[in-house]
């Protein structure tokens, strides 16, 4: 893949982080029962976010450019052992999706959220090594400095036999 359309790839993964989970749009019929599933559309790129579960979680995003899945990433972990309280999730969900409209995420590449976000007395921090086309990661937040939440991720570019 040339760098121009790394950079076009980027820019659009930005954008359909921001109008799916982050900001409650994009829901759709999931594909897969007992999932949930977010899409985004623009030209010839597809977003598709597809998770299960909620005190813990797992799922993955794609992307497709021109019906050709591209770009991959995979994510799961959840709530603490000590924190698996509904209620208290919600809250957790409501500043990760804070977390996840934060930062330049069009002209840097964040495939989850910035490296370090605070809003009073919540904390995200996340520790990503790679670019995008190969990554891996873990992301925590924590609520007056006691982690509650954990997610690892690692993802890259799909290159196909025919690319």
């Amino acid at each position: 893949m040339n760098e121009e359309l790394k950079i076009e790839l980027n820019r659009f993964m930005g954008r359909a982080a921001k109008a799916t989970y982050a900001s409650g749009g994009g829901k759709v019929e999931p594909w897969r029962k007992g999932f949930n599933e977010l899409e985004y559309r623009e030209g010839d790129w597809y977003y598709r976010d597809s998770y299960t579960g909620f005190l813990r979680s797992w799922g993955q995003e794609v992307i497709w450019y021109k019906d050709k899945p591209i770009w991959t990433c995979s994510y799961g972990g959840g709530m603490s052992a000590d924190r698996m309280d509904a209620a208290f999730a919600l809250e957790t969900f409501t500043f990760l999706k804070k977390v996840f409209m934060a930062g330049d995420k069009e002209n840097t590449f964040q495939p989850r959220g910035p490296k370090d976000f605070q809003e009073g007395e919540w904390k995200y921090h996340c520790e990503l090594k790679g670019d995008i086309t190969k990554f891996n990661g873990n992301e925590f937040i924590s609520q007056n400095d006691e982690t509650v939440f954990t997610h690892e991720f690692v993802g890259g570019l799909v290159i196909n036999q025919e690319d």
